[in-house]
């Protein structure tokens, strides 16, 4: 399904939902969330979290005119896997600012060297910040937006049920796990083919 001016809620119907279905949605999210190391984390997104957003957008924002709408739509849409890949926004934390100046400035360039794993395939390297460049010379974002484009043997191996490993090779963030079941298997709805 994709999202459209009319799969939208109107302002008014979204805000009689909003409370009751937040739970839900948290729920959700955790379970497409994954932490790497002690200061990443990744939201795989789906259509169901991007329709979130972009309704909270319109709730928050006070937005119901058609371009405006329209406009939300166009710059959340893509985030939106498509079916050949993941889309996942990553989040560097580091709560003291001290700590998350010194760090973002050692991490320059860690958003390319994030990576899936699938038993028996080739890594898969995210393709970073599609959108804008979120990095300068003197430091990285602690915001990301990235795409794992999968080979149709890989999205196949994963709907197939293969181990998947999500890792980082970056020389000051080196890190890897094995995506739990329960998240993997809500990642594979998003791979066709």
């Amino acid at each position: 399904m994709t999202i459209t001016r009319d799969s939208l809620l109107t302002l008014e119907a979204y805000a009689r939902i909003r409370q009751s279905s937040k739970p839900a949605h948290i729920a959700h999210r955790q379970l497409r969330s994954v932490r790497l190391g002690e200061h990443m984390s990744l939201q795989f997104e789906d259509e169901a979290t991007i329709r979130r957003q972009i309704q909270e957008m319109l709730h928050i924002e006070k937005i119901f005119d058609e371009d405006g709408i329209l406009s939300e739509i166009e710059a959340y849409a893509p985030l939106v896997p498509d079916g050949s890949n993941w889309k996942a926004t990553v989040l560097l934390e580091y709560p003291d600012v001290h700590e998350r100046r010194r760090e973002l400035a050692r991490l320059i360039g860690v958003e390319d060297r994030l990576f899936v794993e699938v038993e028996g395939q080739p890594r898969v390297y995210a393709i970073a910040d599609e959108d804008l460049d979120r990095e300068n010379e003197v430091k990285t974002s602690a915001v990301h937006f990235v795409r794992f484009e999968f080979p149709p043997a890989a999205r196949q191996a994963v709907r197939a049920g293969a181990a998947v490993k999500l890792g980082c090779d970056h020389t000051h963030y080196p890190a890897h796990l094995s995506i739990p079941a329960e998240t993997l298997a809500s990642l594979a709805g998003d791979l066709r083919g």
